[in-house]
């Protein structure tokens, strides 16, 4: 599933310059995650890495409207990177 920038953000921008899918973007008050964008990191690195660079504790966290699978995950990012 895409990740999710929850209230907890302090907008320390961390996370955006390290996307590797530029999904992560400054919104209206907090950093957002474009949901068609977010891979997890699958295929770019083994963890996602705006979890691992957020200062904040579980500020980045799965999006429950957003629910896919590893395989899709997977499937999103060879579109993305114009593999497929």
């Amino acid at each position: 599933m895409a990740l999710l920038i929850n209230k907890k953000c302090i907008n320390c921008d961390m996370c955006e310059p390290e996307c590797p899918n530029e999904a992560i973007s400054m919104g209206d008050e907090i950093y957002e995650i474009n949901p068609d964008l977010c891979t997890e990191c699958k295929g770019h690195y083994d963890a996602p890495t705006c979890q691992s660079v957020c200062p904040i504790s579980n500020c980045v966290i799965s999006d429950p409207n957003n629910v896919e699978t590893d395989e899709e995950l997977l499937e999103k990012f060879v579109k993305l990177q114009g593999l497929a």
